[in-house]
């Protein structure tokens, strides 16, 4: 007698808590745009997970210098104003280093308390 029931393709493991896990895609390779998704995401997760160095503050920074000299050479009047660029240009990136720092610092352990927050009510519900 011809089979009824169509039978699984993938197989379900259950176990004693009731939970039923599955393994993952096992039909097919992940497409392209897949891939790259989650090449993406685990870019993000790491970046996101570096402490902030000084360095990468001094490379903003100097970033954001360079744009205000290129700003004020552009737009200030009179003779001086490439003395005026450069010295303005000094003060941002004065200021500018140790403000990116401690910001970077204050919003990477927002991220690590809020993850670790999120990890402890995982664990209590189990």
């Amino acid at each position: 007698m011809a089979q009824t029931k169509r039978k699984r393709r993938t197989k379900h493991r259950g176990t004693a808590a009731g939970s039923v896990e599955r393994r993952g895609r096992t039909s097919r390779p992940p497409s392209e745009k897949e891939r790259k998704q989650q090449t993406r995401a685990e870019a993000r997760e790491r970046r996101l997970n570096t402490p902030p160095t000084w360095k990468s503050s001094l490379t903003r920074a100097s970033f954001a210098a360079v744009l205000l000299f290129l700003f004020l050479l552009l737009t200030a009047k009179g003779k001086s104003r490439l003395e005026v660029a450069l010295l303005f240009t000094v003060i941002a990136l004065a200021v500018y280093v140790p403000a990116g720092y401690y910001i970077e610092l204050v919003l990477y352990r927002r991220r690590q308390r809020r993850k670790q927050a999120g990890q402890g009510e995982v664990r209590s519900r189990d």
